[in-house]
């Protein structure tokens, strides 16, 4: 049997066979009397080098000075305990630490993503997925409301603003248990907001409201999502922020694939595009609350305030 992806044999001069896991973490291991060349050839399937000794089955001295025997070696005492073969010990304490096996499926396997909006984002994530061994369909926004079920993902990419009310249907999607991952830029900056994989998770319109409340513009800020501003002419999206907020994308839906944990369902990412960095702010969903009260028949209606004073001559400031 192979070894596992990501592991790593390592004859270390006077120092036996060690093992490097997928994390990065070096194992020494006791081969149960079996040399460390010859142990390898047995566990990656190749011949051993010229001149290496044999693998010596049935031979079981204890571990070295120092080592960490790859299992117990003492067998459990009974009149019908025999000495099990070193190598045999060997290959099954790989196994069972999950250090050898078959390459596991790509992670998107069995999923589908509904991917919508501008080419120069929705062309690198449509490869990325597919790499990942997930299917791919391109989508209307109509049909994109209407998608249902748990191994499916609607991802909407935008290089620009989101036109006021685009993606209020698109936010119920959660509540049906569909992913909904989306990003759209804003001048120089795309945002890249957390995905909503259920009910109770941060959708667009919760994204907007935390952002609203986060700055004192918010008023302005209000203005310009409502469409009360010149057109948003760039800088827009280049070949490698596009491929960049691509794999911000599939590194979520990896995510997903793999049960989304919290802190990836609050990670509202912000991207510069003129110098790629990439800077993360924990956002919460925002709780329903009752509607403010109707005002009470015959009550006085508030006097408007007068006209302003001239004011000085028209200057640009921080809002």
């Amino acid at each position: 049997m192979p070894l596992a992806p990501g592991v790593v044999l390592v004859t270390v001069p006077g120092g036996g066979l060690a093992v490097r896991t997928p994390d990065g973490t070096f194992l020494r291991v006791d081969t149960a009397g079996t040399e460390p060349h010859a142990a390898t050839a047995l566990l990656t399937g190749r011949p051993a080098p010229d001149g290496a000794p044999a693998a010596a089955p049935g031979t079981r001295p204890g571990p070295g000075p120092g080592t960490r025997p790859a299992v117990d070696s003492s067998p459990e005492p009974g009149p019908e305990s025999a000495p099990e073969p070193g190598p045999d010990r060997l290959t099954a304490a790989f196994a069972e630490a999950g250090y050898t096996g078959d390459t596991p499926p790509p992670p998107l396997t069995g999923r589908t993503v509904a991917v919508l909006g501008d080419p120069v984002l929705t062309a690198p994530l449509t490869r990325f997925v597919r790499d990942a061994g997930g299917l791919t369909r391109t989508v209307t926004p109509e049909e994109a409301a209407t998608l249902d079920g748990d191994r499916t993902a609607v991802v909407w990419c935008l290089d620009g603003p989101v036109p006021p009310g685009l993606w209020d249907d698109a936010d119920r999607l959660p509540d049906r248990g569909t992913a909904w991952l989306r990003t759209h830029r804003e001048g120089a900056h795309a945002w890249i907001e957390p995905p909503a994989t259920g009910p109770g998770d941060v959708t667009s319109a919760h994204v907007r409201l935390r952002r609203l409340a986060a700055t004192p513009a918010h008023r302005e800020l209000a203005a310009l999502w409502a469409g009360h501003g010149t057109s948003d002419n760039g800088p827009r999206h280049s070949e490698a922020s596009a491929a960049l907020t691509a794999a911000l994308l599939t590194a979520d839906l990896l995510a997903w694939a793999a049960g989304a944990p919290p802190a990836v369902r609050r990670r509202l990412r912000r991207l510069d595009l003129r110098d790629l960095a990439v800077t993360g702010h924990p956002v919460l969903p925002v709780p329903d609350v009752a509607p403010l009260p109707a005002p009470a028949s015959g009550a006085v209606p508030p006097t408007p305030a007068p006209a302003p004073a001239p004011g000085p001559a028209p200057s640009v400031r921080p809002a």
